[in-house]
């Protein structure tokens, strides 16, 4: 699959809107399967991730396939994985969902943050969690787990299709995280769903501030009303949204 650029401008778009106002915009488009299910931020972060995916696929740990000795391998996928991320964008892990054990600790996920990444998610466990949620990049996963992933994980495929937390995730595929999950954007969508999303969320603030006002949500969301309309076109006019 050809990975489409992700552009400054859809970029910095996207990072000034929900994950609900996506999934808004994805269902209109009729895909229905887009948040990570099961999947929380491992500390609360001010900043929206948003990046292209580039993924690592774990299958079920094999007792005689993955013994301590393997981190000695140079060509370890989990390691060659963090050392490979481009900068910009997010390491997603499929993880099975088994969060007993972690898919990665903090000493590699802040290689990752070192080396530029713009995220990291995973639908299994993490160790050191509390390390992993000083960072300034926003990390995602199941829940904290301090067994080694070699107890019940073995990495095996790097930057091929995987399934997170019930989603399919596909190389490129645009990856958009806040306080509440995180929503999968296919590549193809990213700008037409960015420049969707910012008009959505210029209309749910006036609708906030309207109800914060004391408005009635019928006739005002969704707006049906052409007086409510003429008072968010007068809003936008006012405010520069």
């Amino acid at each position: 699959m050809t990975e489409h650029t992700l552009s400054d401008e859809t970029r910095a778009k996207l990072k000034k809107v929900s994950t609900a106002s996506v999934a808004t915009a994805l269902y209109k488009r009729g895909l229905r399967n887009q948040f990570i299910q099961g999947v929380v931020p491992v500390a609360p972060k001010d900043q929206t991730m948003v990046g292209p995916a580039f993924t690592l696929r774990y299958i079920p740990a094999r007792e005689d396939r993955n013994p301590l000795t393997v981190f000695r391998n140079a060509d370890h996928p989990q390691r060659v994985a963090i050392e490979t991320c481009p900068a910009g964008h997010v390491l997603v892990m499929d993880g099975r969902k088994d969060a007993r054990a972690a898919t990665a600790g903090s000493i590699l996920i802040t290689r990752l943050a070192l080396r530029g990444a713009a995220g990291v998610v995973t639908d299994a466990g993490m160790r050191d969690a509390e390390g992993i949620g000083k960072l300034d990049m926003p990390a995602y996963f199941a829940r904290s787990s301090a067994p080694t992933n070699l107890t019940l994980h073995e990495a095996l495929d790097i930057n091929v299709p995987i399934a997170c937390g019930d989603v399919a995730v596909f190389p490129g595929d645009i990856m958009l995280g806040d306080k509440d999950g995180v929503m999968v954007i296919p590549a193809h969508l990213a700008d037409e769903i960015a420049e969707d999303c910012t008009g959505m969320e210029s209309f749910e603030d006036f609708v906030l501030e309207q109800v914060q006002n004391g408005a009635a949500i019928i006739g005002l969301y969704p707006c049906t009303k052409d007086e409510n309309q003429k008072k968010y076109d007068e809003w936008r006019a006012r405010t520069g949204r």
